[in-house]
C-alpha cells in the first residue's frame, strides 16, 4: 500500500476539510498544498495570482507540489494541481490519488468567496468553464473516486476509508 492519500477535486469539494478529518481518523499527518504555496511565497494565493497572474501561479504550484516528499500524510491539493503533469506524477508516486467528486451545482452552492479564495481562474473564466476543463483531468489522475456531495462529513470520510482500504 502506498503511504499517502492525495485528495484532488474542485474548489469547495472538501479536500482540506475532509483531509483533516481523514488524517485524524487514520492517525496520519495532514498537508495542504495551498498552505505550502503560501509559505513559499509569503502571501495568500489570491495575492500571488493578482500580482503575477495565473501562469506564474501555476508554475509556483508545480514547483512546490513537485518538491513535496512525505510519508503517512493526507495531502489536500489545490484544485488546479491537475494542470501540472509533473506535479501529479510526483504525487502519484507517493500515494493513492482520490478524486472528491461533487456535482457542479453543489460546487456553486458551496463556493461563496470566489473573489478572495485564490482560485486559479483566468479573466472571463467561470466556475462552469473551469469545471469543464478540470473534470477530465481529475478522472485521468484519480486512482479512486468518491462522491463528496454528502452533507455529512463523517459519512464521506467513512466512504473514503472503505474505498481506500479495499483498493
Amino acid at each position: 500500500m502506498k503511504s499517502n492519500i492525495i485528495l484532488i477535486g474542485m474548489p469547495s469539494a472538501g479536500k482540506s476539510t475532509l483531509g483533516v478529518l481523514l488524517a485524524k481518523t487514520l492517525g496520519m499527518q495532514f498537508l495542504d498544498t495551498d498552505l505550502a504555496i503560501q509559505n513559499y511565497t509569503g502571501e495568500t494565493l489570491q495575492q500571488t495570482i493578482n500580482r503575477d497572474g495565473i501562469e506564474s501561479f501555476l508554475k509556483i504550484e508545480e514547483k512546490v507540489v513537485s518538491s513535496i516528499k512525505c510519508e503517512n500524510h493526507v495531502i489536500a491539493t489545490g484544485g488546479s494541481v491537475v494542470f501540472s503533469q509533473k506535479a501529479m506524477e510526483s504525487l502519484k508516486k507517493q500515494g493513492k490519488v482520490i478524486f472528491l467528486d461533487v456535482p457542479l451545482r453543489e460546487i456553486k452552492n458551496r463556493l461563496n468567496n470566489i473573489k478572495t479564495r485564490g482560485i486559479a481562474m483566468k479573466k472571463g473564466e467561470t466556475i462552469d468553464s473551469i469545471f469543464k476543463a478540470r473534470l477530465p483531468l481529475y478522472k485521468k489522475y484519480a486512482d479512486l473516486t468518491v462522491s463528496a456531495a454528502e452533507k455529512n462529513l463523517e459519512t464521506t470520510v467513512e466512504n473514503i476509508i472503505k474505498l481506500y482500504e479495499k483498493n
